[in-house]
């Protein structure tokens, strides 16, 4: 197989991203409102000890909100193909089916990782991060932008429409987010609210992060985190490419265009 459509997928996805200046600098005040307005909020209730500490508990879960957020939106590319008739182009291109989604979750991937460096040079620069530490993180970073990649492909390929696809992404994004553990330890909550985090796979992916930063405490072991994390993004993957695989036999995504 040629290498050449999926480099010209990601070459486009990632052009896509340094020509939209805007869009990287919005996606770092998100993460940084987080941090430095509510992190700081809840913490002027803690003593200052405390408020310090809980900073730094925030940074691996503000991170891992980036690459969620950065991956499930770059992903939304791959419905917008679909619906406006790009996906005819690279239907005929001499490659499986299932390589365009590969291609699609490489370049999702890749962005997360791009805004998650972006902002860990800003945590660097801010002083709450050493830059030691930066560099570590970007190894778990990494398996999470994977898995959220994988979770925004299995939303794309079921999903319609670009309305359909912001209406289940918002369904989804903030539970995954909100019970993840991100912003609380997953030992303080409920019984019944630590079950829907344990099936949550984006929690694992938190808690990778959070093994990275010193002085944070974790959930799980850093074994349980990384087996959970491929083998979720590994299934994820493989239902995305089996459903556009069978969805471009079955219905033909080059004729979609015309149905509007």
């Amino acid at each position: 197989m040629s290498w050449r459509p999926v480099k010209a997928v990601v070459g486009r996805e990632m052009s896509k991203l340094f020509r939209q200046r805007a869009r990287l600098v919005s996606a770092m005040v998100r993460p940084m409102i987080w941090l430095l307005v509510i992190g700081s909020g809840v913490g002027s209730m803690l003593q200052s000890q405390q408020q310090e500490g809980y900073l730094t508990f925030l940074v691996p879960g503000i991170l891992a909100m980036t690459l969620l957020f950065a991956a499930l939106l770059s992903a939304l590319t791959l419905v917008y193909d679909k619906e406006f008739g790009v996906m005819r182009m690279m239907m005929i291109a001499p490659i499986a089916h299932y390589w365009i989604v590969l291609s699609k979750l490489i370049a999702a991937t890749l962005t997360a990782m791009v805004q998650a460096i972006l902002l860990l040079l800003l945590l660097v620069i801010l002083g709450l991060i050493p830059v030691n530490i930066a560099l570590i993180l970007l190894a778990p970073a990494l398996l999470t932008a994977m898995c959220c990649a994988s979770i925004g492909g299995l939303i794309a390929v079921y999903s319609k429409s670009i309305d359909n696809f912001a209406v289940i992404m918002n369904f989804f994004i903030f539970p995954l987010f909100f019970l993840s553990g991100a912003l609380y330890p997953v030992k303080q909550l409920p019984e019944f609210l630590r079950y829907v985090v344990l099936a949550n796979p984006f929690s694992y992916g938190v808690d990778l992060l959070k093994h990275a930063v010193p002085n944070v405490n974790t959930d799980f072991s850093v074994t349980t985190d990384i087996i959970i994390v491929v083998s979720f993004t590994c299934v994820a993957i493989l239902v995305a490419c089996w459903q556009f695989s069978r969805e471009s036999v079955h219905e033909p995504l080059f004729h979609r265009s015309n149905k509007r």
